[in-house]
């Protein structure tokens, strides 16, 4: 019983994250877009984030071991809640940037505490499932996100202040919970900087395979969001079918995500994800030769039924390929990949916007998946 409160407080608290995140990638676009900012300037800016995540990857290990889950996800939540209260505070480029990284700071020990948890403390013949299940919520929070942009419309204010206050009583739950370690029947051990740069090259030779979904979910995700919007208004899309777009995604994800997850516990998630990246570029591609807004729908609510299970299938296979005790090794490091793609998709997609053309954004993506596809089948043979 304890377990799945546990278990389903967990998701709730990363359903709100993936709200905040899913509204603030377009919301900040948007506004950028409207004051005329550069596609070049808007992308990189929305990188801010998961630079923050980056930054306090390798340094978190150590506190988990010391101090357990959850004082790591009260301090995250805390620093997200207050990050999103500022923003209305002051508009600022540099300002705005930096409560990006301190949201990219709190988001990461956010996560990686709560899915370290759930991984730890899951039976293999339900990780799938229940990794599913955690990436289900935070997909619910993210097509949830880009709806609070419409909030525009009343003040430009309210979406940030809505989400913040959604943060708040989220982190509010984490208080209930008994806290709890890694492992609980060995003795807790100090780990220094130099132990985590070490089990970092351990679980890459392990589990380096596991590596390629969330550095490719991180390229889409963020292309999604903070790219797309911009493609959009240059092709005279309206805003409310934009959100409406990017939320078809989460929809497609959000279906077939525990299926997905369920399916990949019985065939092995060596066999399952090459298979869906591979053909996620392939439909992806066909984003670049369509005009018609319901179409697109159509194609993005296809992608999320395909790639939108990349980070918590590629988060299981690394669970699967790695030792317990190097479990929160390899949770930071799939984190590290996926922010490493977050940064790359806007950051590289607006460039080339501002560079060939729209249509790059499609070409791009979509490209990168076919080869992380070929990739992941070759990763597999090597690790069978």
């Amino acid at each position: 019983m304890r377990n799945n409160k546990k278990f389903w407080i967990l998701t709730v608290i990363v359903a709100i994250s993936g709200l905040s995140q899913g509204l603030l990638l377009p919301l900040i676009a948007i506004i950028f877009e409207g004051m005329g900012i550069s596609s070049g300037v808007n992308g990189f800016h929305a990188t801010g984030i998961y630079i923050g995540v980056l930054l306090v990857s390798p340094f978190i290990e150590a506190p988990l071991h010391r101090f357990g889950f959850k004082p790591i996800i009260i301090v995250g939540g805390g620093l997200v809640a207050v990050a999103l209260f500022l923003f209305p505070m002051w508009f600022n480029l540099y300002f705005w940037f930096f409560l990006r990284l301190l949201i990219g700071v709190g988001d990461h020990m956010l996560h990686f505490s709560s899915q370290t948890w759930i991984g730890a403390t899951t039976e293999p013949s339900k990780r799938g499932r229940n990794m599913a299940i955690y990436g289900l919520f935070f997909s619910l929070g993210f097509a949830v996100g880009p709806q609070l942009v419409n909030l525009m419309n009343v003040s430009p204010n309210l979406p940030f202040y809505i989400s913040g206050v959604l943060v708040v009583l989220a982190w509010c739950l984490i208080l209930s919970l008994k806290n709890e370690f890694i492992s609980d029947d060995v003795e807790i051990r100090k780990i220094s900087f130099l132990d985590s740069m070490k089990r970092f090259k351990d679980v890459m030779k392990i589990a380096w395979v596991a590596m390629i979904p969330p550095f490719l979910y991180g390229i889409l995700e963020t292309g999604l969001n903070a790219t797309f919007p911009i493609v959009g208004l240059r092709f005279g899309v309206e805003t409310y079918m934009i959100t409406l777009i990017i939320s078809a995604f989460s929809v497609g994800t959000i279906l077939f995500q525990v299926p997905i997850g369920i399916f990949s516990d019985r065939m092995g998630r060596g066999r399952v994800l090459p298979i869906l990246t591979f053909l996620g570029g392939l439909v992806f591609l066909l984003a670049a030769f369509v005009s018609n807004s319901m179409l697109f729908i159509v194609i993005f609510f296809v992608l999320g039924m395909l790639v939108g299970s990349l980070y918590s299938l590629g988060l299981s296979y690394m669970t699967d390929l790695t030792p317990i005790d190097l479990l929160p090794a390899g949770n930071i490091l799939v984190g590290m990949c996926f922010s490493v793609g977050s940064i790359l998709g806007p950051s590289m997609t607006g460039a080339l916007i501002s560079i060939i053309g729209p249509r790059s954004f499609y070409f791009t993506i979509s490209i990168l998946l076919i080869l992380g596809g070929i990739l992941l089948f070759r990763g597999k043979r090597l690790t069978a």
